[in-house]
């Protein structure tokens, strides 16, 4: 249920260290991703009400962060964000994710009817790819050993790093 680490951490860590069955493992870190999306969208939105309604400093908050928010990215959230969401939660990155997500839905006013199905979507997709991967890193890792994989990673690392040197010139 941490911010950055969602199932994004967890099913990694039950597969390997902790030796948890697939689907158990799968099953436990989307509900736990899923109560913290749920707590933030019922939750959030009382909080930022009694905070900007008691203290002048949050209300200046969070009176500067919707209308700056909403200015500048209104326009692409109605038009693409409602569809897009689901995508950017399933996206297996730092930063994309419930809580991301989440707190995108209360900025911009997405209702919980609207915004938890979708997110909630997102998070069994974003499950189903990490479950994916963390099997075939370890598969990896039995056949060929933990060498391997950090040989492709720092590839890839490296090829990433020279692409975005290049794109810069």
């Amino acid at each position: 249920m941490t911010p950055i680490g969602e199932l994004r951490i967890a099913i990694p860590i039950g597969l390997t260290v902790y030796k948890i069955s697939p689907v158990i493992v799968y099953f436990f870190s989307v509900l736990g991703n899923l109560f913290s999306v749920f707590l933030i969208l019922t939750l959030l939105g009382a909080f930022s009400r009694w905070t900007s309604k008691n203290i002048y400093s949050f209300n200046r908050f969070f009176s500067w962060l919707f209308s700056k928010t909403r200015k500048k990215h209104y326009d692409k959230v109605t038009k693409y964000g409602l569809y897009l969401l689901p995508f950017f939660v399933a996206i297996p990155l730092p930063a994309t994710g419930g809580w991301t997500a989440s707190l995108i839905a209360f900025v911009f006013g997405i209702p919980f009817k609207k915004a938890f199905p979708l997110i909630g979507l997102g998070i069994l997709a974003a499950g189903l790819i990490i479950l994916f991967l963390t099997r075939v890193g370890i598969t990896i890792e039995k056949n060929f050993g933990w060498q391997l994989i950090v040989g492709i990673l720092m590839i890839f690392g490296i090829s990433y790093w020279l692409y975005k040197k290049n794109n810069n010139k």
